[in-house]
């Protein structure tokens, strides 16, 4: 699957066609992805001894096919493709203006004495 965590998508059909948000779990196994105030659903919880009933919202999981990535560097919806680097680390790259997707981890310097 090449969306990850943190990924902003884009809603590309169904209910929330057009809606964009950040991505909050992924389910290889299922092909699917959580995606932030996407496709909420409601689930009533009945009553016991020790609680009273109540209603809870939650992000209901979506189709991977479902959403595109939103390129940090263009803003667009676009397709990725994975580029091998030299040290044969993988690099997930915009097909629209050939930038990484990936962002990037700054390592902290620490001052030599």
């Amino acid at each position: 699957m090449k969306l990850h965590i943190d990924d902003n998508v884009l809603v590309i059909s169904g209910k929330y066609r057009k809606k964009t948000g950040k991505i909050l779990r992924t389910s290889t196994k299922h092909n699917q992805v959580v995606v932030e105030k996407i496709n909420i659903r409601t689930k009533h919880i009945k009553k016991s001894a020790g609680h009273a009933g109540q209603k809870i919202q939650f992000e209901a999981p979506l189709s991977a096919s479902n959403v595109m990535v939103i390129c940090p560097n263009c803003s667009k919806a676009t397709r990725i493709k994975i580029v091998f680097l030299k040290d044969k680390a993988r690099q997930r790259v915009c097909k629209k203006c050939g930038q990484s997707v990936d962002r990037t981890i700054e390592k902290k310097q620490t001052k030599k004495r």
